[in-house]
């Protein structure tokens, strides 16, 4: 394990030298934070109590969306498209041969940059936003472990969903068609639009149960308080249920994919 948390260390300080690619992230999540807290304060003043949160809740859903859009990577434009690219040129065969698991050295770099992100792109916009708006956040510390584990379930899902869109790339040789179709999905399914619980009828059921609701939806919802007690046993563990059946599919999609370079001579 220690070589992997070396990896996470790097991935983490591999971002961090991007400063001003981080500066522009904070200042575009803060302005879109702003044009869509004014969205939602409209719109819950024409509707009190919308999908049982209330306006202080809304705007602190937004704004958690913000803060955690970068670390969960629901647009993408992570390690995937790096992988997909080793994938092409046929790199990945160097990476195979390496003495470390592919797909936790992948999962390894990528908690580094959430952590990073998360810091980095998470804190500003949500300090700048307790100026201007009326946040609804936990006095309970507990609360804050219990949504720090759930961002981290989250991002362990969203790498698993990402990882599985790369491993494309050995069949199709270009994924990025399949990233951008994967992107709109987590732009949708995630609560990054609108809170799930707005959406009506079979597409609201259907939306809360896809693994993209465990990238954003439900790490909000457990800092509102909205799961508790057996509530929040059961989101926690639709997370990590989720997080274990998408890493075992790319196990064995892997699996797989190595014996295709296998027959292709590398």
């Amino acid at each position: 394990m220690g070589l992997y948390a070396v990896v996470a260390a790097l991935g983490f300080r591999r971002y961090a030298t991007y400063r001003v690619a981080t500066a522009a992230g904070v200042f575009t999540n803060t302005v879109f934070g702003f044009v869509m807290a004014y969205t939602y304060m409209a719109l819950w003043d024409e509707r009190p109590h919308l999908g049982g949160y209330g306006v202080a809740q809304a705007v602190t859903f937004v704004w958690m969306g913000q803060s955690l859009l970068a670390a969960s990577s629901i647009l993408g434009g992570g390690f995937e498209q790096e992988l997909a690219e080793r994938i092409r040129k046929g790199d990945v065969a160097i990476d195979l041969y390496r003495p470390a698991d592919l797909q936790l050295w992948w999962l390894a770099s990528d908690l580094g940059r959430a952590a990073f992100h998360l810091l980095g792109r998470g804190v500003a916009p949500t300090a700048a936003a307790a100026f201007f708006f009326p946040l609804t956040l936990p006095d309970s510390p507990v609360t804050w472990l219990f949504f720090l584990l759930s961002v981290a379930l989250g991002v362990v899902v969203s790498f698993a969903i990402r990882y599985l869109v790369a491993l494309t790339s050995f069949w199709l040789l270009d994924a990025s068609g399949i990233q951008q179709i994967t992107a709109l999905a987590g732009i949708f399914f995630s609560g990054m639009l609108l809170p799930l619980a707005l959406f009506p009828g079979r597409l609201g059921d259907v939306a809360r149960v896809l693994p993209w609701s465990a990238m954003l939806q439900i790490p909000v919802d457990v800092l509102l308080g909205r799961h508790t007690g057996g509530g929040l046993a059961q989101a926690l563990a639709f997370q990590a249920g989720w997080a274990a059946a998408l890493l075992a599919a790319g196990r064995l999609v892997g699996m797989f994919a190595t014996r295709k370079v296998v027959v292709q001579g590398g």
